[in-house]
C-alpha cells in the first residue's frame, strides 16, 4: 500500500526538505516536495496526495493559511505541522484550523515516519487484495494498475485514478448500499457540490465499462446512495 501513497512536503529550506523527502522515499512513499506555500497549493489543486506535511514558516504562503485552504476543500486528509518554534500558541492554532499533528525541528525521521502511518492507517482505504487483484464477477480489477480486464486478460477499459479508488470502495462495499457522502468524503475529502457532480461523472463511467457484463449493476438511488451489485460465487 505505501508505494500508492503520495505525500506532500511544503519545506522552503532545502537541505532539511531534500532529507525528509529522501528519507520518507526510502520507506515507498511517493513525495512532492515544495519550496513556498503558493507553489504547494497549487500542486494540491492539481495532483491527488494522501497527507501533507506543512512548515509552518514559508516565503509567499505560511504553513496555516496553506493549512486553511486545505482543509476546506478536503475535510479528512491528514495535516502534520513542522516548525522550529515550540510556543505553544503555534500548536494551538494549528490544532485549531484543522491540523492533525504538530512536529518541532528536528525531529526523529523514524517517528515522523511512525505518525504518518498512524494517520493513514485510519483514512486510506482497506488493503487490497493479496494478489493485488479485485474480482467482480468475471471481471478481473487491478488497482495497480488501473485496469479492468476479462478472465482471459482481454482489456475492458484503462481507468483514472479517482475512478479505481471510488471503484476500490464501492467493491470493498459490494451489494450494499454506500449513502453518497460516505464516498465522497472517503474519496474526495469532502461533499461539496463540485465533487459531488464529478463523482457522478465517474458513477456513468463505471457503468458503461460494466455493461455488457452479466449480473454486474451499479445502481443509484436518487440522493441516497450507491450499490455496487455483484453476483455472488
Amino acid at each position: 500500500m505505501e508505494s500508492n501513497v503520495s505525500i506532500l512536503l511544503a519545506e522552503d529550506d532545502y537541505h532539511y526538505g531534500n532529507v525528509v523527502k529522501k528519507h520518507l522515499e526510502s520507506q515507498g512513499y511517493h513525495v512532492v516536495h515544495c519550496f513556498d506555500g503558493e507553489v504547494a497549493w497549487k500542486k494540491f489543486q492539481r495532483d491527488d496526495f494522501d497527507l501533507v506535511i506543512l512548515d509552518v514558516m514559508m516565503p509567499k504562503r505560511d504553513g496555516f493559511s496553506l493549512a486553511q485552504d486545505i482543509r476546506k476543500r478536503n475535510g479528512m486528509i491528514p495535516i502534520i505541522f513542522i516548525s522550529t518554534r515550540s510556543l505553544d500558541e503555534d500548536r494551538l492554532h494549528g490544532f485549531r484550523i484543522g491540523g492533525d499533528d504538530f512536529i518541532i525541528k528536528p525531529f526523529s525521521m523514524k517517528e515522523l515516519v511512525m505518525r504518518i502511518r498512524v494517520f493513514l492507517r485510519r483514512t486510506l482505504p482497506k488493503e487490497i487484495p493479496g494478489d493485488g487483484i479485485y474480482r467482480i464477477g468475471h471481471v478481473r480489477f487491478n488497482y495497480d494498475e488501473k485496469e479492468l480486464t476479462k478472465e482471459d486478460g482481454i482489456p475492458i477499459a484503462a481507468l483514472t485514478k479517482k475512478e479505481a479508488k471510488v471503484l476500490k470502495y464501492l467493491v470493498e462495499n459490494s451489494n450494499k448500499l454506500v449513502k453518497r457522502d460516505e464516498i465522497l468524503l472517503k474519496v474526495w475529502g469532502n461533499s461539496s457540490f463540485f465533487s459531488s457532480r464529478s463523482m457522478d461523472v465517474f458513477i456513468t463511467r463505471l457503468r458503461k465499462h460494466f455493461k455488457l457484463e452479466p449480473g454486474i449493476d451499479l445502481e443509484t438511488l436518487h440522493n441516497v446512495g450507491i450499490r455496487l451489485n455483484i453476483p455472488k460465487d
